[in-house]
């Protein structure tokens, strides 16, 4: 029997061409698709349909220490896309390099700045960005 690994910090996110840095203990990011992806009703005589989804696109929550640079990278893309009316969409990429899952799009935004809470202790901002047509891969580990 083989042993798997995973290794949180061979997870890469590259936004546009940055790549994030500073990310959040714990869940540092989530994929989450927004299409129905298969949705099946039954009708009064026991018959199935389905209806196949064509939405791929993702929702994508990246949470980073409060003190990343990252934050200000976010920052200005998401204010660019906004002075530019919606021309500022960006590539974004989430891979597991010690594993199989990959989700990526070439066009994403962020939809808005996140919660910016300040205390005693470093705290986190989670951004939420969404893409348009995605490639949405979860994968297990090596």
């Amino acid at each position: 029997m083989s042993v798997k690994t995973y290794a949180p910090n061979q997870v890469k996110i590259v936004v546009g061409a940055l790549p994030i840095s500073g990310l959040a203990e714990d869940n540092f990011v989530t994929v989450t698709e927004l299409g129905d992806g298969i949705a099946s009703v039954v009708g009064i005589d026991g018959e199935v349909s389905r209806a196949m989804s064509r939405n791929s696109r993702l929702s994508i929550k990246i949470t980073l220490m409060q003190t990343s640079a990252s934050n200000a990278a976010l920052s200005a893309l998401h204010q660019a896309d906004k002075a530019t009316e919606g021309n500022g969409a960006f590539p974004i990429s989430i891979t597991d390099l010690r594993g199989l899952s990959l989700h990526a799009s070439d066009s994403a935004w962020i939809v808005k700045m996140p919660d910016a809470g300040y205390g005693a202790k470093v705290g986190s901002r989670e951004w939420t960005i969404e893409t348009g047509q995605a490639i949405n891969v979860v994968g297990g580990n090596a």
